[in-house]
This record gives structure tokens, C-alpha cells and sequence, in this order.
């Protein structure tokens, strides 16, 4: 009976067969994250790709739309330069039911902060300045009317689940508190290209010091503040097991401006401190999420959205266990809601 690593290796080598690919060598990747399993297939003219093999959406899309608003996200973002090139999509089949994505694969380090910032900041720059297309040519990527709102409804959304996560009334009350300070509407909300996961731990640095961003999955047309905010809050820059690190409000204040200075025009420090607290708010609702929906078995007909714990390792579970129950505790909402003050004084 092959473990679910070797039937994982066995699927995706039948599929490349029968796409015509042909490869040295299938090396499987950490298991590091929630969404998918990684195998980096080894090319004999030493173009190597990765395999991205989707676990479940996270956009809780169906496989084969999923496979395509992917291949969306790096066809759109990789001109930039600082985002792996694509290079095809796997269908769906008996063997791999969601299919795969094939992109180029980085060689490179683990970002570490705050040295790396400033490549990380010119990165997201990158991708914040390509020209954006009319708006019929937007999709598949999620492109709202009213990107602001678009994210408001996304964040309540999420914050129904505050009743199932069994958190204590103290701490249900604080984060509501913090809902009711998100602000109904911003004066420049002027969309960009953004990719929506930008946490440190997606990106690796190559030798010559450019950050490439490798985990491009929930693209859309919104608010780059966003992508900022997702880089450098204290529940983003200690998430990764591998690149931890608290920043300063310097450090953070450092970061903004390196990007600004990258940008052609940018937002007002009003919204993109909006962005701040409207991206942290995202992130302790997905917690509260995660933390009513982990322990569900996992789906057996593989669809879309699944967060149960059975699709990932053991030890990664426990991580993620961890950082929620940290990130969803007095101390840390009341540490973020500070350094918001602060910036919103400062930036």
C-alpha cells in the first residue's frame, strides 16, 4: 500500500505522461501549507517546474475552475518580473481529482525579516503598477465594483463564525469591537492588480536579492494596502514557522515607504491604515474559521473550500493550531490594535 506522498508521486507522474512532459526526476516538497502539496519536477534541459497540487480552494471553487483562476493569477502577475513564470495546468482526473498547476520553479532562500523588506516592498510594487485591464478582460480574477466593500462584506462574512469558535465572551467582544471600527466607506480606493496572500513565508530571495512571491492562488483586483498590510502585521510576519520575526513600527513605517517610493501615485496614509486593520480583521475572522471548521472530516468528493486537518501533516496543523489560538488571544489583539493607532499617526 504506497503512503499518500508515493500515490501522490504516482498520480501526477501518470498525468504528465499523459500530457507529454517529460522529466529527469519528481521530488516531493515540504508539506508546509494548507491549500497544496508541492513536487518539483526535475527537467532534463534544467528548466525545472513545480507541480502545485491543489489540497482545496481556498477560493472554494470547483477543481477545474480553480485550476483556471490560478493560471490566471501567474499569467497576470509574472510580467512583473518578481512571480514564477506558468507554464500549464494538469485536468482534473481519476487519479488527481483537482488537477495541477505548472510553474516555474524559484531557487532561492526563505525571506528574513526586516532585512529582506525592501525587496519584498519592490516586489509588491511590481505587481501594483501593472496596467490594468479593461474590465471585461478582468475575470476570471475577482474584480468588484467597490474593491473596499468588496473586502467590509468579505471580513463580515467571515466574522459569522465567531459564534461557532468557542472563543471566550471577552475576546468574541474585543474582535467585534474592532469590526465596528472598519470604516463604511474610503475616499481613494483605486484598484491594482494584488495577490491577497502576501505573507512573508510565500516569498523566496534569489541569489542577486530579488523577492519572488511563488504563491499566487487568491489574485484579484483590490486595494494594495492590502498586500502591505498581509506583509507586515504582526499576524502575517509570525505565521511562517521559518521567517518569525516581530517589526518595529520603524521597520513597518520603513516598508510602506520604500514601496511608496517604488509607486507611481499611492493611496492616502488613511487608506491604507483602513487596509490594515481590514486585512488583520480578515485574518483573526479566518482564524475563528479555521477554528470551527478544522476538526470536520475532509471532503470526499473534493470540491471546493475544505480546512479540514486530515488533508495536512500533523505537525502543521499543530502550527496553525497554535498561532490561532495566539493571534485570537487578548494580549495580540490588543498588541495590533496599538500599532494601528500608532501608524495611523505616523505613516
Amino acid at each position: 500500500m504506497p503512503t499518500p506522498i508515493e500515490a501522490r508521486l504516482e498520480a501526477l507522474a501518470s498525468e504528465l505522461k499523459r500530457a507529454g512532459i517529460s522529466y529527469r526526476k519528481l521530488s516531493p516538497m515540504a508539506d508546509t501549507g494548507l491549500a497544496h502539496d508541492h513536487v518539483w519536477v526535475h527537467r532534463s534541459d534544467g528548466d525545472d517546474w513545480v507541480a502545485r497540487l491543489p489540497k482545496q480552494s481556498q477560493m472554494n471553487l470547483p477543481p477545474q475552475e480553480n485550476l483556471a483562476y490560478q493560471a490566471a493569477c501567474y499569467q497576470r502577475a509574472s510580467p512583473g518580473g518578481h512571480m514564477p513564470r506558468f507554464y500549464g495546468t494538469l485536468p482534473p482526473s481519476d487519479t488527481l481529482p483537482r488537477g495541477g498547476l505548472l510553474v516555474e520553479a524559484i531557487r532561492g532562500r526563505l525571506a528574513q525579516l526586516p532585512d529582506d523588506l525592501p525587496a519584498i516592498a519592490d516586489a509588491l510594487a511590481s505587481l501594483h503598477r501593472q496596467p490594468l485591464p479593461s474590465l471585461a478582460a478582468r475575470k476570471p480574477l475577482l474584480a468588484p465594483d467597490d474593491p473596499w466593500q468588496a473586502m467590509v462584506t468579505e471580513v463580515r462574512q467571515q466574522a459569522n463564525w465567531l459564534s461557532d469558535a468557542q472563543l471566550s465572551s471577552k475576546v468574541t467582544q474585543r474582535i467585534q469591537q474592532e469590526l465596528d471600527m472598519l470604516s463604511p466607506r474610503l475616499r481613494d480606493a483605486t484598484p491594482t492588480l494584488i495577490s491577497f496572500d502576501t505573507h512573508p513565508g510565500n516569498f523566496l530571495i534569489r541569489d542577486d536579492g530579488r523577492a519572488v512571491l511563488v504563491d499566487l492562488e487568491k489574485c484579484r483586483y483590490g486595494l494594495p494596502g492590502i498586500d502591505l498590510a498581509h506583509t507586515s502585521l504582526y499576524t502575517s510576519t509570525t505565521w511562517d514557522i521559518n521567517s518569525q520575526a516581530v517589526l518595529s513600527l520603524g521597520e513597518v513605517i520603513t516598508f510602506y515607504r520604500r514601496w511608496q517610493t517604488a509607486m507611481d501615485e499611492t493611496p492616502s496614509a488613511e487608506t491604507l491604515v483602513a487596509c490594515r486593520r481590514a486585512t488583520w480583521l480578515w485574518s483573526l475572522t479566518w482564524c475563528t474559521k479555521w477554528r470551527a471548521q478544522h476538526l470536520n472530516a475532509k471532503d470526499a468528493q473534493q470540491r471546493g473550500e475544505d480546512w479540514s486537518a486530515e488533508l495536512t501533516d500533523a505537525a502543521v496543523i499543530e502550527h496553525v493550531r497554535d498561532r490561532v489560538e495566539h493571534y485570537l488571544s487578548l494580549p495580540i489583539i490588543d498588541h495590533v490594535h496599538s500599532e494601528l493607532q500608532c501608524l495611523q499617526a505616523s505613516l
